[in-house]
């Protein structure tokens, strides 16, 4: 049977596809811009015949429509790994959780651990070949469509397809059901105004870069200022070896700073796992599809594979830092912000690259609603806050007031120098705290 034919043969509407989930099953929306929309709405249509529905997802970009059904989670639960504004509401309320992962070994835990009764996600439109492109999100998509017992297709025109990489795509033959989506626009995600404290940030990061240098991103202002800051400087030949394809690689790409032609794996490629950003940047993917490439999570963000690259440059963001340089990234106290996501893969992977190196960054100190400073180097977390990054695995501390190179260095070390990049007025009370612990000796001080 041609293509054509079985894609007509399982071509149905989306009440009928969603029948074949059963009370009890796991059902997986995959992840980010992958996550099912016509679906989700049709499921959520059900909920009176459903019960212990246990749905995963994450970085939900929009309504979550079985929730909105049953906040009460008589007939719905859901997890998310990645928590985004929205779903972080719904945490803070009570009515979805959080499951944490090193995102490297996320298709891993499909493969070995986790039960898919039926997977449901977003794809660009089948080709002549009969494949369709996970487009915008690889992540751990090939495994949870190998482990699921159904998988429903929901294709959106607006979604780009993705020829080059690596597991990025399924066959119609592997398909159970193929459901033409409403076909809404993407999901974007606000840009963030670049402060001059960013700015400050990022030009202590910006002399440690070489011509040549991989370049890894994580999201928010900061990359922008990078961004930014490479566009007017005089380097050249970079790469890009990320987990979240973010407009700053675009900015770069069409500056002409990005070419990938120095990096040692997939070389002419951009390489990413998932793509979010402005409408700008989907379309500049669907233009530039030829100088991209996505892979799973298990290749994106294994150290072994990032670390080929010389010369790895991974910049990534933090909330609060003790000064035994244990970082949280994604909680301030036992309040879920964001989750680990890739941000330990690419410290350790930054750091094992011939000339690499891996930053961790954030602003000395936020402000809370009455307007009250705070630093966000503390003697210790908060309590129940969650460490992405433990101590035996950071680099480089970088805030406004410089860098701290932490690697190989001792207790007393490393405190002096964590305090050291603290706000001024808040260095004393950390200086006089770390001794009474004897984190810190003024005798010592080097």
């Amino acid at each position: 049977m041609d293509v054509y034919a079985q894609y007509r043969k399982k071509h149905v509407s989306p009440d009928v596809a969603v029948s074949i989930v059963k009370s009890g099953d796991w059902v997986d929306y995959d992840f980010c811009l992958a996550q099912p929309i016509t679906l989700d709405a049709a499921l959520a249509k059900r909920k009176d015949e459903l019960h212990n529905v246990k749905v995963r997802g994450g970085m939900r970009m929009g309504a979550l429509r079985i929730i909105e059904a049953d906040q009460a989670g008589e007939h719905f639960s859901y997890a998310t790994w990645h928590t985004t504004g929205f779903e972080r509401k719904l945490m803070d309320a009570g009515i979805i959780t959080h499951t944490p992962m090193v995102y490297r070994n996320k298709p891993l835990f499909y493969h070995k651990s986790l039960e898919v009764d039926v997977a449901m996600f977003c794809v660009s439109p089948m080709d002549n070949d009969g494949y369709f492109s996970f487009s915008l999100t690889n992540s751990a998509t090939r495994a949870i469509a190998d482990k699921a017992s159904v998988v429903i297709l929901e294709v959106n025109e607006k979604l780009p397809p993705i020829r080059n990489g690596y597991k990025n795509k399924i066959h119609i033959s592997e398909v159970t059901y193929v459901v033409e989506g409403d076909n809404p626009d993407l999901a974007v995600i606000p840009p963030v105004e670049v402060s001059a404290i960013d700015r400050e940030i990022a030009s202590y990061i910006m002399p440690r870069i070489k011509d040549g240098a991989t370049i890894q991103l994580g999201i928010g202002a900061l990359p922008n200022a990078i961004g930014t800051m490479i566009i007017e400087s005089e380097l050249k030949n970079l790469g890009m070896h990320t987990e979240m394809l973010v407009d700053a690689y675009m900015l770069m790409f069409e500056a002409g700073k990005i070419t990938n032609t120095h990096k040692k794996t997939d070389v002419g490629l951009g390489m990413f796992t998932f793509c979010a950003g402005s409408a700008d940047l989907y379309a500049w993917v669907r233009d530039n599809a030829h100088r991209i490439a996505s892979g799973p999570s298990d290749y994106t963000n294994n150290p072994a594979v990032i670390a080929q690259n010389p010369n790895m440059i991974a910049v990534n963001s933090c909330v609060e830092v003790d000064v035994l340089g244990q970082v949280t990234s994604e909680t301030s106290g036992k309040r879920q912000i964001s989750g680990s996501g890739g941000q330990l893969d690419f410290i350790n992977g930054g750091y094992l690259s011939d000339g690499g190196q891996s930053f961790v960054c954030c602003t000395s100190t936020y402000k809370d609603k009455e307007g009250t400073a705070h630093s966000r180097i503390r003697l210790n977390l908060p309590q129940y806050s969650v460490v992405t990054d433990p101590r035996t695995e950071m680099h480089c501390l970088v805030t406004e007031w410089g860098v701290a190179d932490l690697a190989g260095r001792s207790i007393w070390e490393r405190a002096e120098r964590i305090i050291n990049v603290a706000h001024p007025d808040f260095r004393e009370e950390l200086f006089q705290g770390a001794d009474a612990l004897g984190f810190w000796k003024r005798s010592n001080k080097k």
